[in-house]
């Protein structure tokens, strides 16, 4: 019996399978020194050939014939490889991902658990899983994600959701935070841990770290000016009053074109601006706390570390110490 299944799709991020298949094989070597049960795997395609994964890498599986019923692993799909909403939709009629959709929906049917990251949440959406339930996906994807899946709740600052048996992660790189939370949850918290110490990697809480209020947007050009016009009044950001005054607009019909670019509320946007400034701040200059505070709109440092534990689970002294690592 298999604790997991890993499924491959042409053009899939050569980086998301790896490492899905590193992390398996650090976990089985590692596992022994816990005594813990070691996981074990198996690799399914949908190709009579070896699978073409983005870059030219090929890997060999087993072609899937169906699904048994005393399969009770989890199935992964790695990230598909694509980045916009129009590739998303011309992968997903490929027939493999076809397949793919239909193999997914008969598993959870039958009692067996799924998880993807990045733009193979599509396919999880694809196969009818998602509705009613939390899910993630790639920061920039998800106003994509939430016209095309409207019952389902989409939690785009976060790095996993699990609801259920569908667990859900961000961008093609969340996937090494997605196979931590899946050891975490079948083989337990010490084999996750040494796993992520011997490979050094480790479980992210959240994505509004990295959103970029413009590309959220997807090149709305709206929000591309209420982003530009937020970061041009700092230290004194405007009010939703203000901004809809200066845009000409009513508060509802900001607060609508916002929310359908980028599903954030309009405060929640002048808040994603002020951390994006806030953070570079702490990464690229030596100001106080305090300072970097009252230069994004803060008038102390309390109000600030409040809103970065609340957004990034960290405070901003912690923050600056994780970028000067990187």
């Amino acid at each position: 019996m298999h604790d997991f299944t890993v499924l491959l799709l042409d053009g899939a991020y050569a980086s998301s399978v790896c490492a899905t298949l590193d992390i398996l094989a650090a976990a089985h070597r590692l596992a022994p020194r816990l005594g813990a049960v070691p996981p074990k795997w198996q690799t399914l395609c949908f190709v009579d050939r070896p699978v073409v994964l983005q870059g030219g890498l090929s890997i060999a599986a087993r072609t899937c014939a169906g699904r048994s019923r005393s399969d009770r692993s989890v199935w992964i799909v790695p990230g598909l490889g694509v980045s916009t909403a129009d590739d998303l939709q011309h992968r997903l009629a490929a027939p493999d991902a076809r397949s793919a959709a239909a193999a997914l929906q008969r598993h959870v049917a039958l009692g067996g658990g799924v998880a993807a990251s990045c733009s193979s949440v599509f396919l999880l959406h694809q196969a009818g899983l998602l509705d009613g339930r939390r899910v993630t996906t790639s920061w920039w994807l998800a106003p994509a994600l939430r016209r095309l899946a409207p019952l389902a709740r989409i939690d785009a600052d976060r790095m996993v959701c699990a609801d259920g048996p569908v667990v859900t992660a961000g961008a093609a790189f969340a996937q090494t935070d997605l196979m931590l939370h899946l050891l975490r949850t079948h083989s337990g918290h010490d084999l996750a841990n040494v796993v992520s110490r011997f490979l050094l990697i480790h479980g992210r809480a959240a994505q509004a770290p990295f959103v970029i209020p413009e590309v959220l947007a997807g090149g709305d050009e709206l929000v591309a000016r209420i982003a530009a016009e937020i970061e041009r009044s700092l230290p004194t950001p405007p009010s939703v009053a203000e901004l809809a005054s200066r845009l000409h607009l009513s508060e509802r019909t900001l607060a609508r074109q916002v929310t359908r670019a980028t599903g954030k509320t309009t405060l929640a946007l002048i808040q994603s601006v002020r951390l994006r400034r806030a953070r570079a701040l702490l990464a690229g200059s030596r100001m106080s706390i305090d300072r970097v505070a009252a230069e994004v709109g803060y008038q102390d440092a309390t109000a600030l570390r409040r809103m970065m534990r609340r957004a990034l689970g960290m405070n901003p002294s912690e923050l600056r110490a994780v970028q000067a690592r990187a």
